[in-house]
């Protein structure tokens, strides 16, 4: 298939599935059976409220006026809903909940005396995932976040969002703890497949996409985990050090971004402490920059057992504690009502907090469009895999390609596939946002679960095969082996015509990984493979960046991060050549652990619960990723925003000038080759007296046919020409020349031109 006929076949069925999500299903009936939903009742003359016509704001605060405190209360208290017998003990004072969905997250219970629906949460931001047990959900999986963070592609990252947020409405779910982006700070975190990368404005575009994709479907989406949840290692009680400035120019710049372009109903606070204080009882954090700075009309609800109290949690910013019987005590309970009614908690901060819940649930429209319980019968997978496929495509990086290896010739009579079980799917990331595909067997395995031992898994495989998708495409004969045998694997590499190595690295919630190789030997088998014939492709189903001691052997080396329910044929088609490859790295890779800011991981996992374990990020302050490979003048493996193609691109006429309090860039793209392909066009900036000598300050992804161009024009928001002046609370721009670089990554500048910005004052949000 051509390139333009997939991309038409693409936006058909896209627009036959996603686009169409804009109106889901409402509910038709009363049913108030466990797992069903509130029905959307005729509104009347009794519910104003219920008049769309009115603002979120107004519609609330008509709701206030009826409700009484303990019904206010009860928005502010959330119940962990699954049926596992796995849970029964492990988790203390556990009852599963009335009406709650089995497998799922949580609900915080409605008031249906006035029309308010249910909560029913669900994990995760690849898509309705499910708790582990004999019959898991099965639905379709994005890829991993980060993958979707390598398109580079907003539209890409809120199609995707679109369609989860359709499954989870059509699953019964109103609630999406989805819009996860904390920057990939510790290459050896755990659950840097979840995020966006390590840039706050890549980060929060894409992000904050995904989370409008969601919301579109009447869905809350929650953005996490708010803030400088940098690893999986001590996680519950780690105590991250960062200064305010450096701060708001990093992590917390990238939520900001994605809550202006998303608008999330919810925010989830994190596990973590930051400069002493728990993230979830953090008055800087939720009052101050939240709500105050910021704006956020939403709801702040708990991380699944991140509440450490009552009334300092409440005061300090709040709104909803989570998945009880996760946390110590019941705090939003009983025990608030007695803050309240002792006046430790005000009966007006009581009041806001069910104001937020209500405002982000009325904003999306899930009080209008009221989900009804299981309708999964009416999701179209086939249209839905061609999302997540066209995610996959776009998020998969050649990093790699001797001679013109890629794509793989049609003069090709052998291939021999190793490792990853690449004969019959696609490796995931474990822990609570394990997403089971429909496609596969009833219990979600296709592969028998390589780690028994719980929680993150099970090790997961999509049943998405990329031997057949391969023999589909080529007529040469396909085979495989496991690799266990690396000598055997060799021998039979000698013989092929390509070699296809599958190298995988599973990472998960709750655990880090201790270095960045490849595990279980897959580094010697590699460079054994690649000893043995030259014509190796390595593909790379990881959850972030890794060394490759092969890197030198290997002919071709495809990064494909864990690709999803359609994995596997996004794999195939970006290797026969039926799509060009356009990912760029999201997050730099390091040569090794040597060069990054902590190469021995903070928090001593032997401490216990009650410890107070120090993280110290003032190391790099905001010169995160490249900006810190920039400041200490190491040369990575693979730099920031890295990303080869099969056709070639040129990029001149780069001019800047000031627009409005920021810069204008202009540009043209040309597509030099002899294929179609998306280039990515990157733009930096540096300016003096910042934490690093340059800045991602604006991108854009342009598709063109052969000899094509065309010119671009982006703008370069006016807080990354600034640094945050804490003594005032905004940005300050200091006035005189910045260089604006045009570049195909971190590493390749291309052009550069110079603008003259006057100095200027700017508030919180950088207006």
């Amino acid at each position: 298939m051509t390139a333009s006929r997939s991309r038409a076949l693409f936006v058909r069925l896209l627009a036959g599935s996603v686009l169409a999500i804009a109106a889901p299903v409402a509910a038709q009936t009363t049913n108030n059976a466990p797992g069903a939903a509130v029905a959307k009742t005729a509104a009347p003359k009794a519910r104003p409220w219920m008049n769309t016509k009115l603002s979120a704001d107004a519609r609330v605060e008509m709701l206030l006026k009826e409700m009484t405190l303990d019904e206010k209360l009860q928005l502010t208290f959330g119940y962990f809903a699954t049926n596992a017998d796995w849970l029964k003990t492990p988790v203390k004072n556990w009852v599963y909940p009335k009406d709650g969905l089995p497998a799922s997250a949580g609900i915080v219970p409605g008031i249906p005396r006035l029309g308010i629906p249910n909560q029913w949460e669900t994990d995760a931001g690849v898509g309705v995932a499910s708790q582990r047990g004999p019959t898991p959900r099965l639905r379709t999986s994005l890829p991993s976040g980060i993958a979707t963070a390598a398109t580079w592609n907003p539209e890409v990252a809120q199609a995707g969002g679109a369609m989860i947020g359709r499954e989870a409405f059509l699953s019964g779910f109103n609630v999406q703890l989805a819009g996860g982006m904390n920057l990939t700070r510790e290459p050896r975190n755990g659950r840097n497949f979840e995020y966006g990368g390590e840039d706050p404005l890549l980060a929060g575009v894409i992000t904050g996409h995904e989370i409008k994709g969601i919301q579109s479907q009447h869905v809350v989406s929650t953005m996490k985990h708010y803030a400088f949840n940098g690893q999986e290692t001590n996680r519950n009680n780690i105590d991250h050090k960062i200064g305010e400035q450096a701060a708001r120019q990093s992590d917390l710049l990238a939520f900001e971004i994605a809550n202006e372009v998303g608008q999330p109903g919810s925010v989830m606070c994190s596990y973590n402490r930051v400069n002493g204080h728990y993230a979830c009882e953090n008055d800087w954090l939720l009052n101050k920059v939240l709500k105050r700075d910021w704006g956020f009309k939403g709801y702040v609800m708990s991380d699944w057992g991140a509440t450490h109290s009552t009334s300092e949690a409440a005061n300090a910013g709040l709104d909803q504690q989570s998945g009880w019987a996760f946390d110590r005590s019941a705090y939003f309970a009983d025990a608030l009502r007695e803050a309240v009614n002792n006046g430790h908690v005000s009966e007006a901060r009581a009041t806001d907090m069910a104001r937020r819940v209500l405002w982000g649930m009325v904003s999306v429209g899930a009080f209008d469009t009221v989900v009804n319980g299981d309708q999964a019968t009416k999701i179209d997978y086939a249209a839905h895999a061609a999302v997540t496929r066209a995610d996959a495509e776009e998020g998969i990086i050649l990093l790699k390609n001797t001679a013109g290896l890629l794509p793989i010739a049609k003069s090709a009579k052998s291939i021999l596939l190793i490792g990853a079980h690449a004969d019959v799917g696609v490796l995931s990331g474990g822990g609570s946002s394990q997403v089971y595909s429909h496609n596969a067997p009833t219990n979600g395995l296709i592969v028998p679960d390589e780690f028994p031992s719980g929680f993150p898994g099970p090790k997961t495989y999509h049943a998405s095969s990329p031997m057949k998708a391969l023999q589909a495409r080529t007529g040469a004969t396909v085979t495989y082996l496991d690799g266990k045998d690396v000598k055997a694997a060799a021998a039979a590499a000698r013989n092929a015509d390509v070699v296809i190595v599958f190298g995988e690295q599973w990472t998960g919630e709750s655990f880090d990984v201790p270095d960045l190789n490849l595990p279980a030997g897959q580094n010697a088998l590699i460079d054994a493979v690649a000893r043995a014939n030259p014509k190796t492709v390595v593909v790379l189903e990881t959850g972030g960046p890794v060394v490759m001691p092969w890197l030198g052997k290997a002919g071709a080396v495809l990064e494909a991060w864990y690709p999803g329910t359609a994995g596997g044929e996004a794999i195939a088609r970006v290797l026969t050549g039926e799509v060009n490859p356009s990912g760029h790295l999201p997050a730099t890779f390091p040569a090794s652990l040597s060069q990054i800011p902590r190469p021995k991981l903070e928090g001593d996992p032997k401490l216990d619960r009650d410890s107070h374990p120090m993280g110290n990020y003032d190391i790099e302050g905001a010169a995160v990723g490249y900006k810190w490979f920039d400041k200490t003048g190491a040369k990575p493996l693979f730099p920031f925003g890295y990303g080869l193609s099969y056709t070639n691109f040129a990029m001149t006429g780069l001019t800047a000038a000031p627009a409005g309090k920021g810069v204008k860039a202009d540009f043209i793209v040309q597509n030099t080759g002899a294929v179609q392909g998306k280039a990515v066009a990157q733009v930096y900036v540096s300016g003096a007296g910042w934490e690093a000598p340059k800045r991602l300050g604006a991108f854009r992804k342009v598709d063109l046919a052969p000899g094509k161009s065309q010119t671009v024009s982006v703008k370069i928001d006016p807080r990354l020409l600034a640094t945050f002046d804490v003594a005032s609370g905004g940005w300050k721009i200091a006035g005189g020349d910045y260089k604006v670089m045009l570049a195909t990554s971190a590493a390749d500048i291309v052009q550069t031109a110079t603008v003259r910005v006057a100095a200027q004052t700017l508030d919180a949000r950088g207006r």
